[in-house]
């Protein structure tokens, strides 16, 4: 079955890091690589229930994401997935906003070690 992911959508990933256990991606790539038949690939960020701090990670409720748990996006984890890995959600989850997707991109940033602000 094609999988056919959209930017801010929640899906399920077996890990290369944990391939035992599928747990939730947030998809970050923009939405021309996703639908693109020739692109196997999807950029993702994992989702932890891990309660870690830090400046790379962004908390999220379940109200948010409709998962049973507080999570935090670990944006310092960001990688590239064939989109056959992907798994669709099991229950209804929903979609980040465009804002909840640029703190993103913020936490990535800050885990490649650019302060705040100095890339525009």
């Amino acid at each position: 079955m094609a999988v056919s992911p959209h930017r801010g959508q929640i899906w399920f990933a077996a890990l290369p890091t944990d391939p035992d256990k599928e747990r939730p991606v947030l998809v970050v790539s923009a939405d021309a690589r996703n639908r693109n038949p020739n692109a196997g690939t999807v950029i993702v960020v994992p989702l932890t229930t891990n309660p870690a701090e830090s400046p790379t990670r962004i908390r999220l409720t379940p109200g948010e994401t409709g998962l049973a748990e507080t999570c935090s996006m670990a944006a310092e984890d960001i990688t590239v997935l064939a989109k056959s890995w992907l798994v669709p959600p099991r229950v209804s989850l929903r979609n980040l906003s465009e804002a909840r997707l640029r703190e993103v991109a913020r936490g990535v940033l800050r885990a490649m070690g650019f302060p705040e602000g100095a890339v525009s």
